[in-house]
């Protein structure tokens, strides 16, 4: 993509992920290059719109495969309005999650079949895939420890329980 360079961060909550995007973005920056900070659900107005339905309410609020489908519509519309133009231009674009959290929250972790998740993959993401991604690992325990004491912590993916969480680091 035109000289960019896309980076995205993975890994359960709390782990860190946002902490050194931050840093990265910074370092980047002092060196001369644009960087555009994103994240997933969200990155886009459209986007953002889906994560405040994906990310609030109660735990049983959508089933796995409605959450698949909510995940890859944000996707798209971050796609199609941040990521492509911010590669196109050089940018180099650090995502906070991306792809890779789908297969393991929406699969892994809450059962969708990851033959649907592998096909909205293809059709949705096309050429959009990242250089690299980091992942980042912690215990579940403490991982939720940290992401609940936040205070602007959106919890409904933290009150699916630990036993989530441990299926989703597995994952």
């Amino acid at each position: 993509m035109s000289g960019g360079l896309f980076i995205s961060f993975e890994g359960g909550e709390g782990v860190g992920k946002s902490t050194q995007v931050r840093r990265l973005a910074a370092r980047l920056q002092a060196s001369g290059r644009e960087v555009v900070v994103t994240r997933e659900p969200g990155g886009s107005p459209g986007a953002e719109a889906i994560r405040n339905l994906v990310l609030n309410g109660s735990a049983d609020r959508w089933s796995p495969v409605t959450e698949t489908l909510l995940m890859y519509a944000s996707r798209r519309d971050h796609i199609e309005r941040t990521l492509r133009p911010a590669l196109g231009r050089g940018a180099v674009v650090l995502c906070d999650r991306y792809a890779d959290s789908t297969r393991a929250y929406q699969g892994a972790a809450g059962g969708a079949d990851p033959g649907l998740i592998s096909a909205l993959e293809t059709f949705i993401l096309e050429e959009v895939r990242p250089a690299r991604t980091l992942v980042f690992d912690l215990d579940p325990e403490l991982g939720l420890a940290r992401a609940l004491g936040r205070p602007d912590a959106e919890a409904r993916f933290e009150s699916k329980g630990l036993d989530f969480h441990r299926r989703l680091r597995e994952g």
